[in-house]
């Protein structure tokens, strides 16, 4: 039997850093938006916040597979990117998983 692979979603939560704004992290991800289009398996992101300040970043994919590979390799091929920096590190939450249920 033939496993189906589903659409994921990738979930990071976090604090943005040293009191920047979201439009301070939205700018310094001027290299990761790009790169993520290049990435096999990408769909689409959104970024957003709540109002305690948490930065909400949504990142479908076509598969985990896919989010896993391209994770692991953000952390290398991006390491000087601007975008850690505007990050607090201590509060990043990481997840991905399979969308269970879609209603287009």
């Amino acid at each position: 039997m033939a496993t189906t692979v589903r659409p994921a979603i990738e979930i990071t939560t976090f604090k943005l850093a040293g009191g920047r704004q979201l439009a301070d992290f939205i700018a310094a991800n001027a290299d990761v938006d790009p790169w993520l289009r290049r990435q096999r398996g990408f769909v689409s992101r959104m970024l957003l916040q709540k109002p305690d300040g948490t930065v909400v970043d949504l990142v479908v994919w076509a598969g985990v597979s896919h989010a896993r590979a391209s994770a692991r390799r953000l952390m290398h091929e991006l390491a000087d990117s601007p975008v850690h920096a505007a990050i607090d590190q201590g509060t990043v939450c990481w997840s991905v998983s399979p969308i269970a249920h879609l209603v287009p």
